[in-house]
Order: C-alpha cells, then structure tokens, then sequence
C-alpha cells in the first residue's frame, strides 16, 4: 500500500521552522515499512532560499525546512519512497497530488489527535493511528508498540479533549 504521510503536527509536534518533538510516531512507521508499505512524505514544508511573501502568518526566513524533514526520516531510520510526490504516477497523470491508498495527516477529518494541556495545536497521536491501522488490517495486530507500553496513552502524555 501507497502512503502519503504529512510531518508537521503528524509525525513530530507543530514547531515549524524548526523540526518538533518526538511524539511516537517512527515505531509506527518502521512497522508500516517492515510489512511491505510504501512512504510518501507528504508535506508543506519547501526548501526555501528568498521567501517573497509579507503576508503575516508567512514564515518570511530561507532555510532547508524540507530537507530537516527528510533528515528526520533519514535519523530514524525510515525510508521514504517518495517527498511530495510520487514518483510512479507520472506514467499515468500529470495531477500534482501525490497518489495514495492511504493519507495520514493531524490536519484530516478523522484523525485521531493529542490536545496537550497548555499548547495551542494539536498532534497526531500514534497509539490510536496504531491501533486503526491494525484494525483495518493494514498491519498485524500485535498490541501495538505505542499502545501496549502506554495503556494507549502516548509516552504517559497527559491530555484533554477540546469541548
């Protein structure tokens, strides 16, 4: 299976322009490799030298913001088969949507997110992502790595939902 993963508030914390913190999201994603899937990173994140916009909520300084992302996957040992792309569908489409059977994003309808007391967004929370993917059969239900060791909590990560 194709999957399109998203980086900032999906596998690590929303700290951009800097990479944020760890939040359980790499066990997941060995196993999604190690069970034959296939990794697309699927991200905003651009590799920027002169920022050309004003606009406030731009983040208007140069830097290697995709590459921190793809060194990320690199450190944790993660394959990627594709960075904002994928890099078969030319063959059959000239859409600028990277094709996948499956999408994970913090942003998306229906993703199972951390609201942690005291930040402003919230997080995937992997233990839950886990436990979907084992249900839909997407991977082996083994009690999960996040959610065995944590009751289904995240690291013993404390949170409440929003009313």
């Amino acid at each position: 299976m194709i999957i399109a993963i998203d980086f900032d508030g999906t596998c690590v914390t929303h700290e951009f322009p800097r990479v944020g913190r760890d939040i359980g999201a790499a066990p997941v994603l060995k196993r999604l490799v190690a069970a034959g899937h296939k990794l697309i990173l699927w991200t905003m994140r651009s590799d920027v030298e002169e920022p050309r916009s004003d606009h406030p909520d731009i983040h208007a300084v140069g830097g290697k913001y995709l590459t921190d992302a793809v060194e990320w996957f690199a450190k944790n040992e993660i394959p990627l088969w594709g960075i904002n792309g994928n890099p078969e569908q030319h063959t059959w489409t000239h859409s600028p949507k990277a094709y996948a059977q499956l999408y994970i994003d913090d942003a998306a309808l229906g993703c199972p997110l951390i609201y942690p007391t005291g930040e402003d967004r919230p997080y995937a929370n992997w233990g839950a992502i886990e436990q979907l993917l084992e249900g839909r059969r997407i991977l082996k239900r083994t009690g999960g790595v996040l959610s065995e060791a944590n009751n289904g909590t995240l690291m013993g990560t404390a949170y409440t939902s929003p009313e």
